[in-house]
């Protein structure tokens, strides 16, 4: 018998989704499953890294909306918490979900599952926090900027409420706490990294040209813009 593998993979909710795709069409026994930047060898555990696919993501996604949409966005909210070990929590969930049974026979009272759905109302919570409050500075280019420092990784469900509340005025929101902002620049937003090198809290924005901060665009959640649905507009995939 084969040992439970670590799974490792980029930290990025399609790297996760990936993850459980290839577990379940390997039908790998997971020990675990892991941020590369955070890895911890299990004594009794072979450690193998996934690399993103978005086909294999979508895959996952597709079928878990198929259960409920109310389902799919707990568990995309309860990811972007960053609990420590919120990954086995929702592969055990996904796995739950995916078992022959029907999914309304689930035991909603099961304790992964209280503690996905309280995950996700705290997660939900702070978005809407962001939504009403937060103080945008406008730079010396006449781009509205925000820095933000959540206690979860909201950034990627603010998309769809600043692209609508300020579509005719580019706006970047920065997440100090991980080091990368949400970038709207009249077209589309898009996922970017800043040279913290130069700039911080106490930067004179009024003085400020983003292009001369702006880095590198990132490959992370892809924003959808051609769909309505609320889970999907937030979506990963």
């Amino acid at each position: 018998m084969e040992n439970a593998k670590i799974l490792v993979y980029d930290g990025s909710f399609n790297g996760f989704l990936t993850a459980v795709y290839r577990s379940f069409d390997e039908n790998i026994q997971v020990a675990d499953i892991q941020k590369k930047s955070v890895v911890q060898r299990g004594l009794f555990s072979d450690t193998e890294t996934i690399f993103t696919q978005m086909g294999h993501a979508k895959s996952v996604w597709n079928g878990i909306q198929t259960k409920s949409h109310i389902i799919i966005r707990n568990i995309y909210f309860a990811f972007l918490s960053e609990q420590m070990g919120i990954e086995m929590i929702l592969y055990k969930y996904i796995k739950k979900l995916f078992a022959p049974t029907d999914v309304l026979a689930l035991n909603f009272s099961d304790d992964s599952i209280t503690k996905i759905n309280k995950l996700a109302k705290t997660v939900g919570k702070e978005k809407q926090v962001l939504e009403t409050r937060l103080k945008f500075k406008s730079t010396a280019d006449g781009v509205y900027f925000a820095f933000v420092n959540p206690e979860n990784d909201v950034l990627p469900l603010l998309s769809r409420h600043y692209r609508f509340q300020y579509s005719k005025i580019p706006w970047l929101i920065f997440d100090h706490k991980r080091n990368y902002g949400l970038y709207y620049n009249l077209k589309t937003v898009e996922f970017v990294s800043l040279n913290t090198d130069v700039l911080n809290k106490n930067t004179d924005l009024n003085t400020m040209h983003v292009k001369d901060v702006l880095v590198r665009k990132l490959h992370r959640q892809p924003m959808q813009k051609t769909r309505s649905d609320y889970a999907r507009e937030r979506a990963a995939v």
